[in-house]
Order: C-alpha cells, then sequence, then structure tokens
C-alpha cells in the first residue's frame, strides 16, 4: 500500500500508475486532487486521492491518517512533492528559498514523521525519498534546488540508520533529466543579475529548452524503484539515468582527489 506525494505529474504519477499496474493500492495526493481523475479510473477501488499541500500540518496528518482508516496500513511512503528553481545565489529572494525549502525538505520531513509511529508499529516499511543528482552535486544556478536536496539527503542517511532495527527501509532516489514538467511551469526562475549570465546564463538556457528533451523515461524510473523496492538487498541510494551515473561518479572523483590532495594538510591539525 503506497501513499504518494505530488501525483499530478512526472514522477508522482508515474510511480502510482506503476504501483497499480503491480496490483498495489495506493493513495494518490496533490495539493489539487481534482486533475486525478485518471489515476482513479485506472486503479478503481485500490485507490484513493487527497489533497496534500505538504506545508500544512493538517493536511500531512489527515492524509496518513485517511490512508490507514481506509487501506489499513502504510507500507511505502514516497516523498515527491517539489519543484525546481533556477538562479544565482545573490538573485535569489530569501522568501523563496524558504518556500522551496518548506516544500522539498521541511514538507518531506513531516510527512516522513508522520508515517514513522505507524511503521515503527508494524515493524517495517519503505521511505522513498525523491532526491536528484542535485542532491549529490551542484552546479551554477542550481544552488538553492540542491540545497534542498542536499539536506534531504543528508537527514535520509541518519534516517536509514535509526529506521533499520524496525524493520524500515529508507531509499534516496537521483534522478538525472527525465521528461518530466521539470523545466517547465514547475520550475521557478529567480531574477537576473546581469553580471552572473556568464556563470548562470547556460543553466538558465539550458533550462529554458528542456521540456521534451530530456533523456530519461519517467516511467522506466517508476520500474526501477519498484524493483529496488522488491531487492532482498536494496541501495540506500539509486542514480537513475546515465547522466545521474556518469556526473555522479565524476563528482566522487573529483571529491576523492581532493581529499588526497590535501590529506598531509588536513591530518596536520589534531593535537599533538
Amino acid at each position: 500500500m503506497w501513499l504518494i506525494t505530488g501525483c499530478s505529474a512526472g514522477f508522482g504519477r508515474e510511480l502510482a500508475l506503476a504501483a497499480l499496474a503491480a496490483g498495489d493500492r495506493v493513495m494518490a495526493t496533490a495539493r489539487r486532487p481534482d486533475g486525478l481523475a485518471d489515476l482513479v479510473a485506472a486503479g478503481g477501488a485500490r485507490v484513493r486521492t487527497a489533497p496534500l499541500d505538504v506545508t500544512r500540518e493538517d493536511q500531512v496528518t489527515a492524509a496518513v491518517e485517511r490512508t490507514i482508516a481506509e487501506f489499513g496500513r502504510v507500507d511505502v511512503v514516497v516523498n515527491n512533492a517539489g519543484h525546481g528553481s533556477v538562479g544565482a545565489v545573490e538573485e535569489l529572494d530569501m522568501a523563496d528559498l524558504r518556500a522551496l525549502m518548506d516544500v522539498m525538505f521541511f514538507g518531506a520531513v513531516a510527512v516522513t514523521k508522520a508515517v514513522l509511529p505507524h511503521m515503527r508499529a508494524r515493524r517495517g516499511g519503505a521511505i522513498v525519498q525523491m532526491s536528484s543528482m542535485g542532491g549529490q552535486l551542484s552546479m551554477p544556478g542550481f544552488g538553492a534546488y540542491c540545497a534542498a536536496k542536499f539536506a534531504l539527503e543528508g537527514l535520509s542517511e541518519a534516517l536509514a540508520d535509526e529506521v533499520a532495527p524496525f524493520g524500515v527501509r529508507v531509499l534516496i532516489v537521483e534522478p538525472g533529466a527525465f521528461r518530466t514538467e521539470f523545466g517547465g511551469g514547475r520550475m521557478h526562475r529567480s531574477r537576473v543579475i546581469e553580471e552572473y549570465a556568464a556563470s548562470t546564463g547556460p543553466t538558465r538556457a539550458a533550462v529554458d529548452g528542456m521540456d521534451g528533451a530530456q533523456p530519461g523515461d519517467p516511467r522506466k524510473a517508476a520500474q526501477a524503484v519498484i524493483k529496488v523496492l522488491d531487492s532482498p538487498d536494496p541501495p540506500l541510494r539509486l542514480a537513475l539515468g546515465n547522466d545521474a551515473v556518469d556526473h555522479i561518479a565524476a563528482h566522487h572523483e573529483l571529491l576523492r582527489a581532493d581529499l588526497a590532495r590535501w590529506e598531509k594538510l588536513s591530518r596536520s591539525t589534531d593535537l599533538d
């Protein structure tokens, strides 16, 4: 039994469809659940919908309680709700940054905390955190978005060890560029300071032209998540897409090289 946030589009919708195709039951949520009629049609009695703005504690509590009341349990919760953001750090409006963190970090934490008492009591379950390759590395113009994903990954890594004794698993999913609505209306764009055109201009241009050109297939991504959840030995992190694998691997190599190059100085700072 799945509880999925952000089912109106993208990975949330595809995960809901994949879970239904596998014969599972789904509580599909969105800020405006009237847009989920096709999921209801696809799943019939095996799907319910609920309004869920993850920044509203009352709706988080109500969605979890309704899921348990309707289906009796929550086996998998997917924290998927969110949107993109592009802009250099100096270009960011602080209110916009806080709003982004509210949805993609604090909202995910709120949903996680709401389901954990139920999962602990049942001694089982899985928490799927939809991160990004941007949860492992950042680039000019994506500082705000990646900050939210970095925060989610740091918390989730600790969470995984905390809940393992209860039979609860955590899966951090790190997609690259997939054909979702990430670059369209779901992308927040900060004001422009012309001096940053050299560093962030290419990122803004890539965002403006990415819709319909991304290499990743969201349906295959959903199937990959289900395959990992069914695995007896799942990873903590699952990269999705050639671009994600390549960029994350290159970033890890850069970190390793810097650590080795400065190792002597780093080790010299302990008390004698």
